[in-house]
């Protein structure tokens, strides 16, 4: 069945839930669950979920110094807009074991590094170089 996993992840789940859920029922089968596989899906589970934050954060920092390093363009209504809805969607998916595994530095690091050199044949204006904002900011419940 590992075979499946290779070729068909929807079947091979589908198949292993089936065989997760007989065995939960207490039914005795002759097919045991790719464990293998079955564990390296579940802890990929939170690993993703960790990683879509992180993302969703670089993603609402990054358009929240959009509009701090272009103040006078047109987009920054739309900028704050996105870093608006990129919050809420880490908000969404934040749990709180993620808090001592979101590394804030690194996050502002690659946010920083998103910005373009130039916007409408501006350069930036100067970014401060360290974050500026808490994990706390970020994950409100309504993001300013």
């Amino acid at each position: 069945m590992s075979g499946l996993y290779e070729t068909d992840i929807l079947e091979w789940s589908e198949h292993q839930t089936e065989l997760l859920r007989r065995i939960a029922q207490g039914e005795r089968l002759n097919e045991n669950p790719d464990w293998a596989n079955i564990i390296e899906e579940v802890e990929s589970v939170g690993r993703d979920q960790l990683r879509a934050v992180e993302s969703f954060l670089v993603q609402a920092i990054a358009h929240t110094l959009k509009a701090q390093a272009w103040p006078a363009s047109r987009e920054v209504p739309g900028w704050h807009a996105e870093a608006r809805r990129f919050q809420g969607e880490a908000a969404a998916r934040y749990t709180p074991s993620m808090r001592q595994r979101l590394d804030l530095s690194k996050i502002y690091r690659r946010a920083l590094r998103a910005l373009p050199s130039q916007i409408d044949g501006q350069p930036p204006a100067p970014m401060p170089p360290t974050v500026a904002f808490t994990l706390e900011d970020l994950l409100q419940d309504e993001p300013q």
